[in-house]
């Protein structure tokens, strides 16, 4: 089998490779809004074949730019298949839901590279702690934890990110391209990837019937 391209230290937007370790280091956002750890929701309205009906988890938003992963749009690749292209070896006996998960298209940002949100826990290379529910790893070595059995407990893998240089998702936050709300870790790591959507515009205190309806009459 063609091995795939994922790297030992993945790169973070407009950062060269050596540069990964300023994970969380750099200045807020100019604008002032910080939308880390928030869901951003495509509005029904955007037909976008990436990012119609998707769910983003932002996991960093500085002055240079928003770094998110889509958290419902399952790929054919499993874990299985991603440690087989990584050459990982997995543990005897490692439970079949860490081997059968599915891996999420995360963005069409370095799509042939994994990223890694899990709960805390472990000492990863290249990691960012978003919250005290959330970590966002880009080492590999948080794979080779889950291969061996002692990962994390909770954790969504993808294929690429989504990512907008600055200002940008400002100003399709403008348009109306998307809904905010701040993330629940619950709806991220434990509900079915088809719940997640309908899930997350409900935190917003919406029906996401009488959402859909507005979009069809704008």
């Amino acid at each position: 089998m063609k091995k795939s391209k994922v790297g030992s230290t993945l790169p973070m937007p407009g950062m060269p490779p050596e540069q990964s370790e300023t994970l969380g280091k750099i200045s807020p956002a100019s604008s002032g809004l910080n939308l880390a750890n928030h869901f951003l929701i495509a509005m029904p309205s955007i037909q976008d074949p990436i990012f119609g009906g998707t769910v983003v988890y932002i996991c960093e938003h500085n002055e240079k730019g928003v770094l998110g992963v889509v958290i419902n749009k399952p790929t054919d690749m499993t874990m299985e298949v991603l440690f087989d292209r990584v050459d990982l070896k997995l543990a005897p006996g490692l439970r079949s839901s860490v081997v059968d998960q599915p891996i999420m298209f995360g963005g069409p940002v370095q799509d042939d590279r994994g990223f890694v949100l899990h709960s805390p826990g472990g000492r990863f290379s290249s990691s960012l702690s978003v919250t005290d529910d959330v970590a966002f790893t880009t080492s590999i070595d948080v794979l080779e934890a889950v291969a061996s059995g002692s990962g994390p407990a909770r954790m969504l893998v993808s294929i690429g990110y989504a990512g907008w240089s600055p200002g940008q998702l400002e100003e399709e936050l403008s348009r109306n391209g998307w809904l905010t709300v701040g993330a629940d870790a619950k709806v991220l790591f434990d509900l079915p990837i088809e719940e997640r959507y309908t899930a997350a515009i409900k935190l917003l205190g919406i029906d996401p019937l009488m959402l859909a309806t507005e979009a069809g009459h704008a």
